[in-house]
């Protein structure tokens, strides 16, 4: 086994070679509310004046036990629409329906309490930025609104809209100049030699490589990474404890003993008997 080649797969990138397309670079960069506004103009065409600071890795629950979910930039403008803009380099399978699910996260959290008029609900954008194709129809763009099968052109008018942004497509005729130059800038951060004809973009490619070379945004980075690890480290961790438990259950309902346990699952016996303790207290 070559654990050196092991050991650097386990290494992050670094810093220098990100694009936006990565999370934490992409999190860095639309921090200013700057670069967010640009960002937004250019998807959506309108101007947008933006009413608080853009957050990062906001997390939102419904509730401590259920499952919470993170945005990586959630912005508010002056006219209360909220936007949640997202990076997504891996095609999970799974991103209209988990559209949905941060849709209905971000909206549980946007009714003030004793609030019972649902037309004073925020209007809302998702937006997801891939460098694949998720609907194969070699777009740049796609804006999802809902609006009647029955009858063409009859809009529910929710104010919600998803869009999820192709890198990838092949229909430039359709976009604007400015929003084929944003798409390059996503996925080709770092080539350094393209000069944007928008100035705005010009000031963020400027300003990717300053935050590419500051040695604290560095360190955050390391550790921001690390984090990820242990996170995905406890994940497992909990899974095997989970798959443990149940294994351990199936076999106490058969009548075996603690011991006889502990030998077909091939740990300690006091482990078993902490697994017991565990599942008769939760239950």
């Amino acid at each position: 086994m070559n654990t050196t080649n092991n050991k650097a797969a386990r290494q992050p990138k670094p810093l220098t070679e990100l694009t936006l397309l990565n999370r934490f670079l992409f999190n860095e960069v639309m921090e200013q509310p700057e670069n967010l506004r640009v960002l937004l103009e250019i998807i959506l065409g309108k101007e947008i004046l933006l009413k608080y600071l853009p957050e990062t890795e906001r997390e939102t629950r419904t509730s401590p036990i259920h499952r919470f979910i993170k945005l990586d930039v959630w912005a508010m403008d002056e006219e209360d629409t909220v936007y949640d803009a997202e990076v997504q380099q891996k095609n999970t399978q799974n991103l209209p329906k988990r559209s949905r699910y941060y849709q209905g996260m971000i909206d549980s959290k946007l009714s003030k309490p004793g609030v019972v008029d649902f037309n004073e609900l925020n209007d809302i954008f998702i937006i997801i930025i891939t460098p694949f194709d998720l609907f194969g129809q070699d777009r740049y763009l796609y804006t999802f609104q809902m609006q009647c099968e029955e009858v063409p052109g009859l809009h529910l008018q929710d104010g919600a809209a998803r869009i999820f942004i192709n890198t990838h497509g092949k229909n430039p005729e359709d976009i604007s100049d400015d929003l084929l130059e944003l798409l390059h800038l996503i996925e080709h951060t770092n080539d350094h030699d393209t000069t944007y004809h928008n100035k705005n973009l010009q000031k963020i490619s400027e300003r990717v490589r300053e935050i590419q070379n500051n040695a604290e945004v560095s360190v955050k980075y390391m550790q921001a990474w690390e984090e990820r690890v242990l996170d995905r480290q406890e994940a497992r961790e909990e899974g095997r404890k989970q798959l443990l438990s149940e294994l351990i259950q199936k076999k106490l309902e058969k009548g075996l003993t603690m011991d006889q346990i502990a030998d077909a699952l091939e740990i300690d016996a006091s482990r078993v008997k902490e697994l017991i303790r565990e599942m008769e207290t939760s239950g």
